[in-house]
């Protein structure tokens, strides 16, 4: 097999999941990093996107959020700008809070269908249309209003998950809790790329 460009579905799999970080939730920690490794069992090439160099304390402070995203857009731009889209048959974007709005934005600027894994979405991802996916958020997060992505995702008639007192990172602080979190959220994505909603 000859050797592949970045992100390209021509010579390898058909199905490409492009992991989007949060600001400070990277590809290593454990939402994105199991959603990733049951991707790659499931026949997809996983390709993460890491960006970073984000303002500090973007939380409450709109003109950094609005830099923090333009800064994933750009550097999202950039990591895939070599993917054979075309080439691809199956595309899973998985999103991890500022990432779920970089993902939307990218999708709409490519004209891509994607499927779409939405972990701790922020308001702003919504200004977007979601062709299809699921969400999870905790009724904790202080960087999104429950009421409102519940909102939301009824309107865009988007399955939403929520955790009872779990924060930003679906954790409630109580390991035993979080590992049960973690394994029924996985499940529920695994269901979700299997098609077994």
């Amino acid at each position: 097999m000859k050797h592949n460009k970045k992100g390209d579905c021509e010579t390898e799999s058909k199905k490409i999941a492009v992991l989007f970080p949060g600001i400070g939730y990277t590809c290593d920690k454990p939402l994105l990093y199991y959603t990733g490794k049951l991707c790659r069992e499931k026949g997809y090439k996983v390709v993460p996107v890491p960006y970073g160099n984000f303002p500090k304390n973007v939380k409450g402070d709109a003109s950094k959020m609005k830099q923090a995203f333009l800064s994933a857009a750009d550097q999202a731009e950039e990591i895939l700008k070599e993917t054979e889209w075309t080439a691809c048959e199956e595309i899973v974007f998985v999103g991890k809070s500022i990432g779920t709005a970089a993902a939307a934005g990218y999708a709409k600027n490519h004209s891509l269908s994607v499927r779409n894994i939405l972990f701790t979405p922020l308001e702003e991802t919504f200004h977007y249309t979601i062709d299809e996916g699921i969400a999870f958020h905790g009724t904790s997060d202080p960087w999104a209003d429950t009421d409102e992505i519940r909102t939301a995702c009824e309107k865009q008639d988007i399955p939403l998950f929520l955790t009872e007192h779990a924060n930003h990172s679906l954790e409630t602080g109580n390991v035993e809790t979080d590992i049960k979190i973690l394994q029924d959220t996985i499940e529920r994505v695994r269901r979700f790329i299997m098609r077994q909603e």
